[in-house]
């Protein structure tokens, strides 16, 4: 799982172009909305993209996203759990 930690905090980066945060710079727990790393609701969508496109994740329910992207580690088992790709 810390492969996908490592590939999650890598793409986050670079889809949401967050030029001044290094992987170390996000905990594997810290929120990802909020007072943690700041997303917004664009940015929501652009990890649902990102969870579709690199493995095969389709969100049947906007609401399911407030809890998968809560942070990094929840983010990285929905997908070990979910992935088709």
């Amino acid at each position: 799982m810390e492969k996908l930690i490592i590939e999650l905090k890598t793409e986050i980066i670079k889809v949401l172009n967050l030029e001044d945060i290094t992987i170390e710079d996000i905990g594997n727990d810290d929120p990802l909305f909020g007072d943690g790393l700041g997303l917004d609701s664009i940015d929501a969508l652009e990890l649902i993209v990102l969870m579709e496109k690199d493995y095969g994740i389709k969100l049947k329910d906007a609401n399911q996203g407030r809890d998968i992207f809560k942070s990094i580690l929840t983010m990285a088992e929905y997908i070990s759990k979910n992935r088709t790709i």
